[in-house]
């Protein structure tokens, strides 16, 4: 009998479920202790008052609502509307002190208003304090930039000029139908804390930000030397005056169209120093299997736009990676493969029907050798019969390929490092951690869903980029925190359900401590915190954090 034809069960026969009125609340808990805790340690609502007082009578401060803010960003992260759901559901009031009903869309716009105007010192600040309350090594920093795609028109006439300027750009979304505005972000080393985040015009120019990027963070620093890693947008004549006169060490690759081939296809990878250095992909596979690097150095000089300009000089170290190689020389023998295919079928087709003529021959072999990129090597002949019959040979150089398998695998660095404080391996493991602030883009547009922005006004998605930057400092603090405290080995079991030892990120530690439930009762039924799993208990005693002595209201 099928599940639609079944007669309903007699009332007398359903079964009778007990109803009861209750004083007893559940609300879900979460990392919201923990997220208290470390924005406490930031003194984050107390740098965002000292900027922006709330006033005498309000009943939240602009600091409050910001830390408020960036709880929600970590914990329930979706596009900024239903706040003050969020806040009713989870225990906001009983962890932070405010009362939902205060986290209205009208009060966010206006704490949004107000840390507008003061987004940098804001930045400056927190990220000074986080250095100096947890003990952050700055000695290297990576600096990158991204684009956040916006949905909206954002008219050019209905935007605030003193703010970053939403508009088309170059995004790396590929989302071109998109207008979008841009953040950089400054990572340390030390466990991939964003300390530094800018927010910028959508088609601002990459290129252009460095200098003001190495100017805040030496301001951040204060005393501290660093070393400035960042893409090849750093390499230009006025960006390397910048850092050489400020004294800023940098590591930085070079374009690739101020290295000619014939530089590369000269090297000989045998005689480059091997690398001591095996990325965390290859850790567990055969020494056979695993990518290799070689480095050796000689000098790059930079000119500078006018003749007057003096000659900039600098280490330039050239790296040859296996793994480069070999992809390289896969995507070439497919893009042979692929245009072979077509030029035969080609060749058979010329004289047919659709290729009658060999200006047909012709316009087709133009369009394959564009699709398939092997204009340099290609070599072919269209030749016509005493009939006007076109005929297509071709072949492709050997002696073009094989200079350009020369080349595979090679790509310079640039660097002001002296010798004697890295040799060109060391200068290629400092680049290696650009990876970081990769990653940190990759929480920043997923944990976080800071991608796409519904905010109307391009001062409010300003100030709103910066709270997720804020979200995203105290989430790598809380990951930094969990693996420092588990040792050199920094792996633990229990994240995953086939129990293997793994290395915590912020995701996971947020994913598991998202289950903690608070249960309020009456006054003489304090409020009990829930923990389902053995792992909660371990994260919160590696985060240090006791939520026994948590003080929770009583209703």
């Amino acid at each position: 009998m099928s599940k639609s034809s079944r007669s309903p069960r007699p009332r007398s026969e359903r079964q009778r479920f007990e109803v009861a009125v209750t004083s007893v609340v559940e609300k879900r808990l979460g990392a919201l202790p923990v997220v208290s805790e470390f924005t406490r340690r930031l003194d984050l609502a107390g740098i965002v008052d000292a900027v922006c007082p709330g006033g005498a009578s309000a009943h939240v401060t602009h600091g409050q609502v910001i830390e408020a803010l960036v709880a929600n960003r970590l914990t329930s992260p979706a596009p900024l509307v239903r706040v003050e759901d969020w806040a009713r559901c989870w225990a906001v009031e009983e962890v932070f002190g405010i009362e939902p009903g205060l986290l209205n869309d009208d009060r966010l716009a206006r704490a949004l208003d107000a840390i507008a105007p003061h987004l940098e010192h804001i930045a400056g600040t927190v990220g000074a304090r986080a250095i100096a309350e947890f003990g952050i090594d700055v000695s290297r920093l990576h600096w990158d930039m991204t684009g956040m795609s916006v949905h909206g028109a954002y008219p050019a006439e209905g935007q605030d000029e003193d703010f970053p300027v939403i508009g088309y750009g170059h995004p790396k979304d590929r989302r071109v139908d998109l207008k979008q505005v841009q953040a950089g972000l400054a990572v340390t080393a030390d466990g991939g804390i964003p300390l530094h985040a800018r927010v910028f015009d959508g088609p601002a120019a990459e290129v252009s930000q460095v200098v003001g990027a190495m100017k805040d963070l030496r301001t951040m620093a204060g005393t501290r030397d660093f070393l400035m890693v960042a893409d090849s947008k750093l390499v230009s004549y006025a960006n390397v005056t910048a850092l050489l006169a400020a004294g800023v060490q940098f590591v930085a690759p070079v374009p690739a169209a101020q290295v000619k081939d014939g530089v590369y296809a000269a090297l000989d990878p045998a005689l480059a120093t091997v690398v001591d250095w095996v990325p965390d992909r290859d850790a567990a596979k055969p020494a056979e299997r695993r990518e290799s690097y070689r480095a050796l150095e000689d000098t790059h000089t930079l000119k500078g736009p006018r003749k007057s300009d003096p000659e900039l000089t600098v280490r330039r170290i050239l790296v040859h990676s296996t793994a480069n190689a070999a992809g390289q020389q896969a995507a070439r023998d497919k893009r042979l493969t692929k245009a072979a295919e077509d030029l035969n079928k080609l060749a058979s087709a010329a004289g047919g029907r659709h290729y009658k003529s060999a200006e047909k021959v012709l316009a087709r072999v133009g369009v394959i050798t564009a699709k398939r990129r092997v204009a340099s090597c290609l070599r072919f002949t269209v030749a016509e019969d005493d009939a006007g019959t076109p005929s297509l040979t071709w072949h492709f150089d050997q002696e073009i390929l094989a200079a350009e398998a020369a080349v595979d695998g090679w790509y310079a660095l640039l660097t002001t490092l002296p010798p004697e404080q890295a040799d060109p391996g060391q200068v290629l493991i400092h680049y290696k951690g650009q990876g970081t602030v990769e990653r940190r883009y990759h929480d920043f547009k997923g944990p976080l869903a800071v991608a796409p922005v519904f905010v109307q006004h391009n001062r409010r998605v300003a100030a709103l980029i910066q709270v997720i930057c804020l979200a995203l400092l105290v989430f790598c603090l809380i990951e930094r925190q969990v693996r420092r405290a588990l040792g050199p080995e920094q792996t633990m079991r229990g994240l995953y359900p086939d129990n293997r030892r793994v290395r915590p990120t912020g995701r996971m530690i947020f994913y598991h401590l998202g289950e903690l439930t608070l249960r309020i009762g009456h006054i003489t039924d304090p409020p009990t915190v829930q923990i389902t799993r053995g792992v909660q208990l371990h994260l919160l005693d590696l985060l240090d954090t006791d939520i026994g002595q948590t003080r929770w209201p009583q209703t």
